[in-house]
C-alpha cells in the first residue's frame, strides 16, 4: 500500500489464509452448544470457472485427491456448476468427522492457489443441521480471509434466518475470524454442501 492509497483511505485487502478453515472443528462444538447445530458431513468450495487444459488437468487432481479419501469413509467428490456459471465442488465425509472435512476443503482451495488458480477461489462453504432439520452454513470468503454464518429459511423460497445468523455471529466471535461488514454476508442459495 502506497502513501496514495493511505490519503484516500484505501487499505490493503486481507491476505487469504486458508489456515482459518482448521478453526471450524472447535467453533463447531462452540455453534452445537449455542445453537444445537451439528456438522452435516457436507462442504464445498466454489471458484469461477476457467477454460482451459491446465485448469482441467487441476480438477482432475482435486477430483483424484478427493476420491482416493473416499477408504476412510468420505464419498466421491461431485463438480458442478449453478446458474451463475460458478463451478462448485462438493464433498462430503461422515458428520462425525469434520476435522476430515476442513482437511478436504483446505486442499482443494491449496491446490488451485497453487495452481495459479487463486484469484477464481471464491468460498468455502461447510454445513450443518439442527434437530429439526434446519441448515445452516459457515461461508469462508477467500478473498477476505473471514467466516460469515448464512441461514436460509426452511421452505421460503429465497429468506433468509437473519436472527439466527446473528446469533451464531454472537457466538462464535471469538472462535472465528467473522465478517464484520454485514453488506459482504452474500447469500448462496442451493449451495450445494447446504
Amino acid at each position: 500500500m502506497g502513501l496514495f492509497d493511505a490519503i484516500l483511505g484505501r487499505s490493503k485487502p486481507a491476505r487469504p489464509d486458508l489456515d482459518q478453515l482448521f478453526a471450524v472443528p472447535s467453533a463447531a462444538l462452540t455453534l452445537q452448544a449455542a445453537t444445537g447445530f451439528a456438522p452435516s458431513g457436507l462442504g464445498s468450495v466454489c471458484f469461477a470457472g476457467v477454460e482451459g487444459g491446465t485448469f482441467a488437468r487441476l480438477q482432475d487432481d482435486v477430483r483424484e485427491l478427493l476420491d482416493a479419501d473416499t477408504g476412510r469413509g468420505g464419498e466421491p467428490v461431485t463438480i458442478s456448476q449453478d446458474a451463475y456459471g460458478y463451478t462448485w465442488l462438493l464433498a462430503q465425509q461422515p458428520p462425525d468427522d469434520l476435522a476430515a472435512l476442513v482437511n478436504d476443503l483446505h486442499a482443494v482451495n491449496t491446490l488451485l492457489q497453487d495452481g495459479g488458480f487463486g484469484p477464481h477461489l471464491l468460498c468455502s462453504l461447510i454445513g450443518f443441521r439442527d434437530p429439526e432439520g434446519r441448515s445452516l452454513a459457515l461461508v469462508y470468503l477467500y478473498k477476505r480471509g473471514t467466516f460469515y454464518p448464512f441461514a436460509p429459511l426452511t421452505g421460503a423460497g429465497e429468506k433468509r434466518d437473519n436472527g439466527l445468523e446473528l446469533q451464531v455471529r454472537a457466538a462464535l466471535g471469538d472462535d472465528l475470524r467473522v465478517e464484520k461488514e454485514l453488506a459482504r454476508w452474500f447469500p448462496v442459495w442451493g449451495a450445494p454442501g447446504l
